[in-house]
């Protein structure tokens, strides 16, 4: 009796643990649009040194975004993706990028910087663990390519801030 208690405590806690793919295509989407209206928001914002990168990442999250969309959209995956899988453990990082940071009015390029290498973590993270949860095909596709660019970007963003901060930048 004790070993049917813990199996059925054990299942209802993974049934809690998981989500549609819709449900998850409909979060990321989220992200990714509340990213780029975050950067298109910072563009008049900035200094002119780091003004292109901010213009890009809000290029970079309109892409992804689009990405989700369409997918979201495909009828021919219309029921798959009603189907259900883990919530990843980086669920709760990534959900708390749906809301938008509270700059000062002239935020400095750190501060930017920052903030967008916490998201792009926090993507990569989510999008890594999205792919490994997800069968072949389409969206699992999609989820993996995701993850790698935003594992480029992180990249490309810690080597600037690197140059930034340590020339005397910021």
């Amino acid at each position: 009796m004790i070993q049917q208690a813990e199996g059925f405590a054990q299942a209802a806690e993974k049934l809690a643990n998981m989500q549609s793919l819709e449900d998850i295509l409909h979060t990321a989407s989220s992200f990714e649009q509340t990213a780029r209206d975050f950067y298109q928001s910072m563009i008049p914002r900035v200094s002119k040194r780091i003004r292109w990168l901010v213009e890009e990442l809000a290029e970079e999250e309109q892409r992804h975004y689009d990405l989700l969309q369409s997918l979201i959209n495909r009828e021919d995956l219309k029921q798959q993706v009603k189907s259900k899988i883990q919530t990843p453990e980086s669920d709760g990082r990534f959900t708390d990028g749906l809301h938008m940071p509270v700059m000062p009015e002239k935020p400095d390029d750190q501060e930017i910087m920052l903030y967008a290498l916490g998201r792009e973590q926090a993507a990569m993270e989510q999008y890594r663990a999205l792919a490994k949860n997800t069968e072949s095909g389409d969206i699992h596709e999609l989820f993996a390519f995701l993850a790698n660019e935003e594992t480029q970007h992180k990249a490309e963003l810690e080597k600037l801030y690197y140059e930034i901060v340590h020339s005397g930048g910021v």
